[in-house]
């Protein structure tokens, strides 16, 4: 398989903090001549150790190909976080990556626990590795006026549909990628077409409201401008689904079966019912006056 550099963590939205691990990885396995490689888990640890659902910041799609686009990594190892994952020693672990992933270099972050119970930590990962013959290097918390970058953080501003804010802590738009899906053609009879989407299971779900965002439909290199009520559509529906809507402006065509990716810009507004489809219409009217104002369209 070829020596490899090894950022390991679980990269959960990939935010600016994940950012010095994996620019430091590359560098080192440009040193190296080796490849530089991210190791992951397909979900958050903390499933299987506290026994807590944690919602993804970004499905492992999406994570992928952030990881792919903007930081250049092809290499990623996705392990799946079971209960023998779960239960094996630190050393153990340790040995695993140099043995079966040919690691020669480990790139971890200041406050990495691994291991059963988590008992391996960044003193004794040193101390193993340079018994192994394995570089290591241990990056420093990365903060944002004075707030430690972290997935926990940005979870929050996400709940909260501080987009802008959640943004700069992630260091690029947050995204959706999905196959667009049939919906109840409301939109196209009030002369406004939406794109129906939906976060994967598991993923989080921003707060309810209207967005500004930006879109690209497969197969184009262009951003195209959009607005995007993400919620429960209550005043066209009572099922309680959750959907994200997107009427992407100046656009017509046909996008039934068609992978969009969706960045999230802005937050304009709370979700709410409306009285009726016209008072609809001409509050998607605003929304869209109000998305050309934010994304300059």
């Amino acid at each position: 398989m070829g020596k490899r550099v090894i950022a390991i963590g679980f990269f959960d939205g990939v935010h600016i903090g994940h950012a010095t691990l994996i620019e430091r990885s590359k560098e080192r396995a440009a040193e190296l001549g080796a490849l530089p490689a991210l190791l992951t888990f397909d979900i958050h640890p903390d499933n299987i150790v506290k026994g807590e659902k944690v919602p993804l910041i970004s499905s492992p799609e999406d994570r992928a190909e952030i990881l792919r686009r903007k930081f250049g990594v092809d290499e990623i190892i996705s392990i799946c976080f079971d209960e023998s994952v779960m239960k094996m020693p630190w050393e153990a672990f340790v040995d695993w990556m140099a043995e079966d992933f040919e690691a020669v270099h480990l790139v971890v972050g200041y406050d990495f626990r691994f291991g059963y119970k988590n008992e391996g930590n960044t003193e004794k990962l040193a101390k193993k590795c340079a018994e192994l013959g394995i570089g290591l290097d241990v990056m420093p918390k990365v903060e944002l006026d004075g707030i430690v970058v972290s997935s926990t953080h940005i979870r929050k501003l996400l709940l909260e549909g501080n987009i802008r804010e959640a943004n700069r802590f992630l260091g690029y738009p947050l995204a959706l990628t999905d196959t667009v899906r049939v919906g109840y053609r409301r939109g196209s009879k009030m002369g406004a077409p939406t794109a129906n989407m939906r976060f994967a299971e598991g993923v989080l779900v921003p707060a309810y409201g209207v967005y500004a965002t930006r879109v690209r439909i497969d197969g184009e290199n262009v951003l195209r401008c959009a607005v995007t009520n993400i919620g429960e559509r209550p005043t066209v529906s009572s099922d309680g689904a959750v959907s994200v809507e997107s009427y992407i402006l100046d656009y017509s065509g046909n996008l039934y079966g068609k992978r969009l990716r969706l960045e999230f810009i802005d937050f304009i507004r709370p979700e709410r019912k409306f009285a009726d489809m016209e008072e609809l219409k001409r509050q998607i009217e605003r929304d869209a006056l109000r998305a050309r104002e934010i994304l300059g369209c």
